[in-house]
This record gives structure tokens, sequence and C-alpha cells, in this order.
């Protein structure tokens, strides 16, 4: 389903101007141009099938049912050939939360009105059961107390939004995204969902199981690459990167991690801002570009918060075009 928004600034320059030219074709393997206002119209495609994943009635038990992954695609109305890309991940503890927040659809047309595809996804969760390996149902029962289940969620939910990121690669020339301006954010265990996707190997979270045991993965694009250039963590954690090192010991933090922005409130009792300061930490030893904004007396999700007047979807923006070198205009 296609819907066309029109973003309250855009009316507003309507109302002042009558130069209705339209935007110059780019070639692709130039730098994007994008605005610094909402400029364009915002194209808003939903419930797009990224992938198919299994969902069993218990951990990895036989009797399991095919569900199908969805996404929302937020593009800007303009004939541009070369877009960069923001794929967001939604919260929620690896147990709820959905690619339709509020926050996440005014993020989608902040984006997708100054130039950007903006791509927000739904991934498994929890109660999904999706497959994990038997190493992590291993491990599981190791796991401080709380919910194991939980634990586990966190391997199909990375699965899935690797899946998600192959599609959009596969369709990259549809949606005319630049392979080369790749920006994955979230927040909270979205967040730390793009955290991995940034730092970890491409067949991370996905060769771990075979198509044997999972046929859904020939669903996914296992053909694609891609590589991501900027990570955005609102309030977010290393903890899937830890995992792959203890489990695996893959270490996956190097000289060569995407420049990371962290948002995180000092008060957060969630996500402990101690995991703000231990990224901080990995990335000024290994002299990654790094943007940190401990958002001072917050707590957990503070999508309102600002930094010198700005909003994190601003701020967002400066880091992303001066670590992509985008063009302004």
């Amino acid at each position: 389903m296609k819907k066309i928004l029109l973003p309250l600034t855009l009316l507003l320059l309507i109302a002042c101007s009558n130069n209705n030219s339209p935007s110059l074709d780019i070639p692709n393997n130039g730098n994007p141009i994008v605005k610094s206002n909402a400029t364009y119209n915002v194209i808003f495609e939903e419930n797009i099938k990224y992938a198919e994943g299994l969902s069993h009635n218990n951990v990895n038990s036989s009797d399991a049912s095919i569900m199908p992954l969805y996404l929302d695609i937020y593009t800007p109305n303009n004939t541009i050939e070369n877009r960069p890309l923001f794929m967001f991940i939604h919260g929620g503890g690896f147990s709820g939360g959905s690619k339709q927040s509020e926050q996440i659809i005014n993020m989608g047309n902040y984006y997708a009105s100054r130039g950007w595809v903006f791509v927000s996804i739904d991934y498994r969760l929890k109660n999904d059961k999706g497959t994990v390996p038997q190493e992590w149902v291993d491990y599981s029962s190791l796991t401080p107390s709380g919910d194991p289940t939980q634990f586990l969620a966190m391997y199909p939910a990375h699965r899935d939004a690797k899946a998600a990121l192959r599609w959009i690669m596969a369709n990259k020339e549809v949606y005319k995204v630049n392979p080369n301006h790749v920006t994955v954010g979230g927040g909270s265990a979205g967040a730390v969902t793009a955290i991995t996707l940034g730092v970890s190997n491409l067949e991370d979270y996905t060769n771990e199981i075979s198509i044997i045991q999972d046929p859904t993965l020939d669903s996914t694009h296992l053909d694609q690459t891609y590589e991501i250039h900027t990570i955005i963590d609102f309030w977010g954690s290393k903890v899937a990167v830890d995992v792959l090192d203890i489990i695996y010991n893959h270490q996956r933090f190097t000289t060569n991690n995407p420049p990371l922005l962290i948002a995180h409130g000092t008060e957060d009792t969630t996500v402990l801002f101690s995991n703000a300061i231990d990224l901080k930490t990995i990335y000024d030893e290994h002299q990654i570009p790094l943007a940190y904004y401990p958002l001072e007396g917050k707590g957990h999700g503070p999508w309102g918060a600002t930094v010198n007047g700005k909003r994190l979807e601003e701020l967002a923006f400066d880091f992303i075009v001066e670590q992509q070198d985008l063009m302004v205009e």
C-alpha cells in the first residue's frame, strides 16, 4: 500500500514559493545530496515482505510454522537516482515493539522528506520462538537469572534484521539506494541489533544454522552483501556482539568498524548508562569516529531529548552527513 504524505514544513514552503522545478538525476557513484529542511513529499509503503522465518511452538521444536516478515519504506517523492539509506530497528526488549511506533514514523518522515530512503522493520520476537543454534540453547542456562527466552530471542531478531538489509540491497535499484551510504540505527533492543549489524561479519547470525534446520533461510537473499557506513545507537548496548565472543570466540570490534553515534540517558535503569561508557571506551581505544551524547538526568527511551537545542534526529542527521560526506542543500 502506498501513501503520499505531505510534511507540514513542505506545505509552508509551497505557500512561500512557486518553484516547482523537479530534482535533477544524479549518477549513483557520487555522494548523495540531502536537504537541510523537509522538502519532498513522502511515499509510504507498508508491510512489504522481506523474508520468512520459522516460529516454533517450543524452542527448536519440530512443530513450527512459517512466519512472514515485513518492513515499511519511506521514500522521497523525487526523481533522484542517488539516495542514502537509513534502516531503523524498533526496541521492546526483543519481546514487543513495532515498526510503526509514533517515534519511528516521525523519523521516517523526517529523513525521507530530506532525501533518504528510510526503512523500518519488524522481526521475530520472544513469543515467536524463532530457530536458534543449539550452542545458544546450551548457553542460555548459564545466563544470569531472568528470562532465558529473551536471551534466545536475540538470535532470530539479528538474523531477520540482516535479512532485511539484504532484501534492501537486492532491491536497491528499485528504491534508488546508493549502497555506499548505508546507516543502521535503533532504539534499545533495536540499537543492540544495529550495533551488531554494524560491527559483525556478514555471515554472523546467519550461518550458525543451516537451511536444513531452517528452510526459510532460503528466502533471505543470502547471495546479497552490504556494507554499513554509520551506526545510530539510541540507548543500546553491545550485548549481542559480546555473545559472539563468548560462544564462538569471535571478537568483532576492530579499527574498521563504522562510525557510531551514542545517545543514552544517564539515569537509564533498563539499559544501564554504563553500556554507553563501555562502547565509548572501545571506540576511543580503536580510534573510530564517535559522537557521544550522555543525556543528563534522562531515563530509558527519551525520544524528546535535546542537546544544545537539537533533537536526536537532528544530531543523527549531522553525524551521518559528516561521516558519509553527504552534500546538503
